[in-house]
């Protein structure tokens, strides 16, 4: 591989995967949030207030990281990735732009009018706020992953006299069905996140004894949210998503399971080692047959293997894409067994005494991202050889002009200038949570109305 296109590739993956890491916060607390409002509206329970304003304090903060972090990314389709702007820049301009006029302005409007306009609006147009929060949110993530879906499965498109490509129907590649599929199970990964992250903010405050009230808050609807995103994720979400990649993609499904003959009643692999260059799977755990009828609901059914096509076409790094795909759906697994137990407590009213599971609770919070992560591995190193599939490979999408000095030269001012983001980003997270939300008002004290204060002050 050319050096500047592998360090072009590093540059892409690594501000890709460090900017993620905040907006599938905010699309996972985003719904919860609206969850808390309309449990306050309907229950009339202050409670459900703080906790809500306490989540959108996180999410903001997650947010303003986001947006930091995003812009550069949008950049490097100019710099590092020149090629493919010319060549697809016509279509997913469309949604790209869609996403920054609408979706965002939507969110960061609406955001700020439910943190700071609460005093100034009724509750009934507070809790429109926070669905308009959701709605933004969850529209710019459709935006994006549109665009992410067009360049797995193109439609919608025409090559024009100068060899790009011009989009010829907006409905297609918005109601791409690759779209619809990865952005369910998208979505519903950011809300295991979200999640599982509120359920572990409320846990440690249950086992450090303080904000108990809204400590239980937190955990009650995080694992409740956990479990039903999680079973989500696995099906329907996750089944549609794998039997679109064997129809489309079938070399990529191909080299996620280390599949390298074509045959029929092909085996899921549970547990193994891919040995590339003896095309074999070492200490393999199989199921047999499980892997055609998962895919083609046919015990029988032929799957295809990695010879089937010339090994220039298969992805690039087999191993990455076996391992990443196999730790999405370990985690997958482990998301539904924990929230499982936690919400059987829950149910039994026994979960916040037993320590033991909110111990266990608190210590799950990385692994929704590690999970969401190797999820976008799988689908992205899936792709590979190509940038849009079938129509253009990634070493010919990249700006043959930037050197792989100059790439080295930016990565590196990237990855410092975002240690210290990350340092802020802790500092900001870390003081909300030991404050903790918003004490509730001693009933014994007297209600002083903002006119007494005045008169105070003045005599």
């Amino acid at each position: 591989m050319d050096s500047a296109l592998l360090v072009h590739r590093l540059h892409f993956a690594f501000t890709v995967t460090y900017h993620y890491l905040f907006p599938q916060l905010t699309m996972g607390l985003a719904p919860l949030i609206l969850i808390l409002k309309t449990l306050a509206i309907r229950k009339n329970d202050e409670r459900y207030d703080r906790a809500a304003r306490f989540w959108a304090k996180i999410f903001g903060i997650n947010f303003v990281i986001g947006v930091v972090t995003g812009i550069p990314m949008e950049f490097q389709f100019g710099t590092n990735w020149s090629y493919f702007s010319r060549f697809a820049g016509g279509v997913i301009g469309q949604t790209l732009a869609m996403e920054g006029c609408f979706a965002f302005f939507l969110e960061s409007t609406f955001l700020g009018l439910f943190l700071y306009g609460e005093k100034r609006l009724s509750k009934t147009m507070h809790w429109f706020t926070a669905l308009m929060v959701f709605l933004g949110s969850w529209l710019s993530g459709y935006f994006i992953v549109a665009t992410d879906a067009w360049m797995q499965n193109p439609v919608g498109y025409e090559r024009g006299a100068d060899g790009s490509l011009q989009l010829t129907s907006f409905w297609q590649l918005v109601l791409n069905p690759w779209a619809w599929l990865q952005y369910a199970h998208n979505m519903s990964g950011s809300v295991i996140t979200g999640g599982f992250v509120m359920a572990a903010v409320g846990s440690f405050y249950l086992l450090s004894r303080k904000h108990v009230d809204q400590g239980q808050i937190f955990v009650r609807v995080g694992v409740i949210a956990a479990l039903i995103f999680s079973v989500l994720q696995l099906f329907p979400t996750g089944d549609w998503a794998g039997r679109m990649v064997a129809e489309k993609q079938p070399v990529t499904l191909a080299a996620m399971e280390a599949v390298w003959e074509t045959s029929p009643g092909a085996p899921l692999v549970i547990l193994g080692q891919p040995d590339v260059a003896q095309q074999k799977i070492d200490n393999a755990i199989v199921i047999p047959k499980m892997l055609s009828f998962l895919t083609w609901r046919r015990w029988n059914a032929e799957v295809k293997g990695l010879n089937q096509v010339p090994k220039e076409d298969w992805p690039d790094n087999v191993p990455l894409l076996y391992y990443a795909y196999h730790i999405m759906v370990g985690l997958g697994t482990i998301f539904i067994a924990v929230s499982a137990v936690a919400a059987f407590l829950l149910w039994r009213d026994k979960l916040y005494q037993a320590r033991w599971i909110l111990w266990v609770l608190l210590l799950m919070f990385p692994f929704p991202y590690i999970a969401n992560t190797a999820g976008w591995i799988t689908a992205e190193i899936g792709r590979q050889p190509w940038l849009v599939y079938g129509l253009l490979r990634t070493a010919d999408g990249y700006s043959k002009m930037v050197s792989a000095g100059n790439g080295w030269f930016s990565l590196l001012g990237f990855m410092g200038m975002y240690t210290v983001l990350s340092l802020l980003f802790v500092f900001l997270v870390r003081r909300e949570i030991e404050h903790g939300p918003e004490p509730e008002p001693d009933p014994a004290l007297p209600k002083i109305k903002a006119g007494s204060v005045a008169s105070a002050e003045v005599r």
